[in-house]
């Protein structure tokens, strides 16, 4: 399948027109600006996407009248002249957004394969939030392509706000507004009040006579607007602007080619050895929409040079295949959600939280509370990132258990955890998991605690394993299979397992506690370990450890109050990757059939466009800190604490999913797995991927790829090193690069990460079916 990307050619420079209102001269400017910049380029093109009325009045039959040397043309021309949503009604199949961007993209690529310098004016119909023939307005339809702007001004009365609300929702959306123009006006005067108001924004106005008023014979007209054009075309200001925007396109190229190398001399990447990077390996992500980046580098530009035949678009549109860092959920550049943003900004910029609530903080607290159907969570702690809740869900916990159990700050407490754990990159998440690549060379890293080995859930040659490591088979069994992915949760019909893990942590908590250790919280990712290397744990392991640490209390505990207190010690669920529906489910907490004291989330909180971080605890933990003495308190926090325009985000975030699963919009993908369930509109029950299971099998059975597993939005596929596995393993990073270099005659590649061994692909909550059969048919031709 084809997804198109932003248009942007070296030698084709394309201009959309986007109108405040209808009547507002598109067409006339259209005029004036083909014959400007007929003067100083090779070759001039007129596009009309979607047209609606007479097809003797249509606008492309105009500019060819008046400019006999330009291309001019429209893809959908509707007779009826009514809006393109109710024109298109009449229309014998369908109009899709993405059918327009095609055919747009389409006949864009074709004028610059003819390898001239050119332009392209492509002008809208109706002002910038019109319907298009979906019904969705003009501003998102034509968004991907991310063309530069000259918006056309309202010159009559009430136009002055009627163009300042065009620019602000186009400017929301992430165009980019070159100019604004419209026609001089005598007696309403808005050239003169909206250009000093966009000087101070730093966009450029202009403004130029309007037409003469129409002749009564038609000759006599054509010859008064042929003069009208002749002289508008020349004025100071049309030159300027033409001149301007041909430069601003060179720019934007040089822009774009520099990038990488201004940023191997000025940034300082995360998690990356930097003796592996290059100025010609650098990503510049130029903007990003839906499923999708608008890349380039410059191992891409080489690569893309081919017979002279075609020239590629200088950018590529690439799938966002780790979900941007696991944060993606809605969709790159949602104008929903850019909204909710712009709105908390506008209500309240930031706003101080200490002592005091806001609606959005108030409001995603109480949802969080009811969704995440814990009835022992009550309190809600705002941070700004998954590490530092992780943080301050270790404070809560071990202070609730060191009052408990009374202890005093000489004794060493630790955390009980799992191997190839990974909960954060401050001080004191790093010590909640054992040495590894992440934390052995940090110079106060302790590791305080004791992980356990664990079970993986892998499909391995078409079937699913529960593979026990070599160490653990004496007590746990050897590997066994199960008939289905459903099956591992099906903890009713593993009752031998149950025992097994039962038996083997009671003898080890109890080993632990006679050898005096102190354990002051229990913290795990539920079902799947991220950044340990996408390791998929038996759930049923997981939560037998839970159940453990609630029943092995010991003789200093302390007595729980209720049912919704905190047994043995504190539970803390890290669900900062796993949480909010990336496994299908709002938490992650609900495939174990047990519930934390303490749960963390973060990432898809706000659907991946800001930063935002909850830790959620129990009424016990919150009364631990409570007490006449200031030095009590949970002294935790920093300035943007609950800052509102992300609380704003997440509610709309959270809304928007949940509407998503109450909608059944999940549903193909999860009858898909559950061909023989009764699929209902909403609930949690049952479990699915949005990979198909014939993917996911046929990939398992491929001789490179050791297991793979896929559950809800994740895919993580594990190829053979005969060097062994793990994060220090290089084997998936050719895999990798060809599904970035690919070429062949592909519009679109993938942008994808690695952990080791191990290449992982996520999709967003929003991605169709047809994108993801689509990738997955990436994936299987380049597995070799």
């Amino acid at each position: 399948m084809k997804h198109i990307g932003s248009a942007l050619w070296p030698k084709l420079r394309v201009l959309q027109l986007y109108g405040s209102n209808t009547n507002v001269g598109k067409t006339i400017f259209a005029n004036v600006l083909c014959k400007a910049f007929g003067r100083e380029l090779a070759k001039v093109h007129y596009l009309k996407p979607v047209s609606t009325g007479p097809l003797n009045e249509a606008d492309d039959r105009h500019i060819h009248l008046y400019n006999p040397d330009v291309q001019s043309r429209c893809l959908y021309q509707f007779d009826e002249p009514v809006s393109p949503h109710i024109a298109a009604r009449g229309s014998k199949q369908a109009i899709s957004d993405s059918s327009i961007q095609a055919a747009i993209h389409k006949e864009l690529q074709a004028y610059a394969n003819a390898g001239k310098d050119a332009i392209a004016l492509v002008e809208t119909a109706g002002g910038v939030l019109s319907p298009a023939p979906s019904g969705s307005s003009q501003a998102d339809l034509y968004r991907p392509l991310r063309l530069p702007v000259l918006l056309l001004g309202d010159h009559q009365l009430g136009g002055i706000s009627g163009t300042i609300s065009a620019w602000e929702s186009l400017h929301i959306r992430g165009y980019d507004v070159q100019s604004v123009a419209l026609f001089e006006g005598e007696r309403f005067e808005n050239h003169s009040y909206l250009k000093e108001y966009f000087a101070e924004r730093n966009v450029h106005t202009f403004a130029i006579h309007p037409p003469p008023e129409r002749k009564a014979n038609e000759e006599d007209d054509v010859r008064s607007m042929r003069s009208y054009y002749e002289e508008i075309s020349r004025n100071s200001d049309v030159t300027g602007f033409t001149q301007s925007f041909l430069q601003s396109h060179d720019q934007r190229i040089r822009d774009l080619r520099d990038m990488p190398e201004q940023a191997d001399e000025a940034i300082w990447h995360p998690f990356m050895q930097h003796r592996e990077r290059s100025k010609n390996t650098i990503v510049a992500m130029d903007s990003a929409y839906g499923d999708f980046f608008q890349t380039y580098s410059k191992q891409q530009e080489l690569q893309q040079k081919g017979d002279g035949a075609s020239q590629p678009p200088i950018l590529r549109p690439a799938f966002d295949g780790s979900a941007s860092w696991w944060t993606q959920g809605l969709g790159h550049g949602n104008p929903q959600l850019a909204l909710a943003a712009a709105h908390a900004a506008g209500r309240y910029g930031h706003v101080m939280f200490a002592g005091a609530i806001h609606q959005p903080a108030l409001s995603l607290a109480q949802t969080l509370i009811r969704g995440l159907g814990n009835p022992r969570l009550k309190k809600v702690f705002y941070t700004d990132n998954g590490s530092t809740g992780i943080e301050v869900a270790i404070k809560m916990a071990l202070r609730a258990s060191s009052l408990r159990k009374q202890w005093s700050s000489d004794d060493d407490i630790l955390i009980l955890g799992f191997t190839n754990s990974y909960h954060g990159d401050t001080i004191g998440t790093m010590d909640c998991s054992e040495p590894s690549v992440f934390n052995t060379k940090v110079e106060w890293y302790r590791g305080r605690g004791h992980w356990f080995d664990f079970p993986r859930v892998k499909l391995v040659e078409g079937r699913w394993l529960v593979d026990v490591p070599p160490e653990l088979s004496a007590e746990l069994g050897e590997a066994r299979h199960l008939d289905s992915l459903e099956q591992v949760f099906d903890y009713n019909h593993r009752e031998a397992d149950r025992k097994l893990y039962t038996d083997y942590f009671n003898k080890q908590i109890s080993a632990l506690q006679n050898q005096g250790k102190k354990f002051g919280a229990l913290i795990l990712e539920p079902v799947l370990l991220g950044a340990g290397g996408m390791l998929f744990a038996d759930p049923l392991f997981q939560t037998c450890l839970v159940d453990a640490v609630r029943q092995n209390t010991g003789s200093h505990s302390g007595q729980a109050r209720d049912d919704h207190d905190w047994q043995g010690m504190p539970v803390i669920f890290d669900e900062v990757f796993t949480g909010i529906y990336r496994l299908g489910r709002f938490s992650a907490a609900s495939f174990l059939g047990v519930q934390p004291d303490i749960v963390v989330n973060a990432k898809l909180l706000t659907g991946g466009l800001i930063p935002l971080a909850t830790t959620t605890a129990s009424q016990a933990i919150f009364d631990a800190f409570l007490s006449d003495e200031k030095s009590d308190a949970l002294l935790h926090g920093h300035s943007y604490t609950a800052h509102a325009v992300g609380c704003g985000v997440a509610n709309e975030s959270l809304s928007t999913m949940k509407q998503l699963e109450s909608s059944g919009s999940w549903n193909s993908f999860r009858s898909d797995w559950q061909p023989q369930a009764s699929i209902g509109a909403a609930g949690e029950d049952g479990v699915w991927s949005m990979w198909t299971n014939a993917f996911v099998t046929s990939v398992s059975q491929h001789p490179l790829v050791d297991h793979v597993f896929a559950l809800g939005s994740v895919l993580a596929i594990s190829l053979k090193d005969p060097k062994g596995s793990g994060y220090s393993s290089t084997a998936a990073v050719s895999l990798r690069d060809r599904l970035f270099a690919e070429m062949g005659g592909e519009d679109w590649v993938i942008h994808s990460r690695v952990l080791g061994n191990v290449l992982y692909l996520m999709a967003a909550v929003t991605t169709s079916p047809e994108t993801i059969r689509g990738v997955q048919e990436k994936v299987l031709g380049n597995l070799r």
